[in-house]
């Protein structure tokens, strides 16, 4: 009698316990969550989003990154400024008012830049395939007879335009091969004025270019390297050619190049910033 009076107590804890305690907890974990839209399909760079590309699906609120976008109409009508995959949440940085494939730029040259292509000479040199239209990258040019290297002042910040394979496929048209690899491009195509351009037709013939990440983000913030580098041509006090010797391989602030470049194209580059890069080049 003594075990099924202690049993039923037990009991009675237990439901009072599941009612006033572990119930509520339950109720507001699940109801603490909010309707997101994420992307529904792959999308390659510069494509024009429409609601087709869109889900919406309920998550956790405090699982939902800063920034992502919960308006359909800050959304739909933009284009991918990168290649985007099922699954992302969207945010302003991720998308453009503008399109960006190579057929656009080339639509939009009004005379006063050009496109050139130059040889990625090799697999290194074109930072492993992994350049994407609107990149900005410097130039690091090797003189095939010294073998001094340098970044010429002229060529610091060039905006990707896109990269093509040897069979003439564009970056955003490369498609993956049945083993699985991608064909690597053989020439990349930049944004340049005139002087830029012979520069590069120069270094092409007699020295060996190699390409440098410096940013991969927001057209806003790509506009300010490119007219950082407009402001170089208009100094009339720049005289030779300012270059960064080959002994310099980390940055003014002490970080390895090569792991910035590798922690933007990864999306880890939080501690990035755009002014200070742009005012201590």
């Amino acid at each position: 009698m003594k075990n099924r009076t202690v049993i039923g107590v037990i009991c009675m804890v237990a439901a009072i316990a599941v009612t006033f305690l572990i119930a509520p907890i339950v109720n507001r974990l699940s109801s603490d969550t909010s309707e997101v839209i994420r992307l529904s399909e792959d999308v390659k760079q510069g494509v024009r989003i429409t609601a087709d590309h869109l889900e919406v699906v309920p998550a956790k609120t405090d699982s939902i990154p800063e920034g992502v976008l919960s308006d359909p109409d800050e959304i739909i009508g933009k284009y991918s400024s990168t290649a985007l995959f099922a699954g992302d949440y969207l945010t302003a940085a991720k998308l453009t008012g503008e399109p960006n494939t190579a057929s656009d730029v080339f639509a939009s040259l009004d005379g006063s830049k050009v496109a050139v292509s130059v040889t990625i000479d090799t697999f290194a040199a074109g930072l492993s395939g992994k350049l994407e239209n609107g990149d900005v990258i410097s130039i690091i040019v090797t003189d095939n007879d010294s073998g001094k290297v340098s970044i010429p002042g002229a060529l610091k910040y060039m905006k990707v335009i896109t990269t093509t394979t040897s069979g003439g496929i564009d970056q955003e048209s490369i498609v993956k091969n049945e083993d699985g690899s991608y064909e690597i491009p053989s020439t990349v195509t930049l944004l340049a004025n005139v002087e830029q351009a012979k520069l590069l037709a120069k270094y092409e013939e007699d020295s060996t270019m190699t390409v440098a990440l410096v940013y991969r983000g927001t057209t806003e913030n790509v506009k300010k390297f490119l007219d950082r580098q407009d402001e170089y041509f208009l100094d009339p006090d720049r005289g030779a050619e300012e270059e960064t010797d080959e002994t310099e391989k980390t940055g003014e602030r002490g970080e390895d190049i090569v792991e910035r470049a590798n922690d933007i194209i990864n999306g880890n580059a939080d501690y990035y910033d755009v002014e200070e890069e742009i005012n201590n080049g």
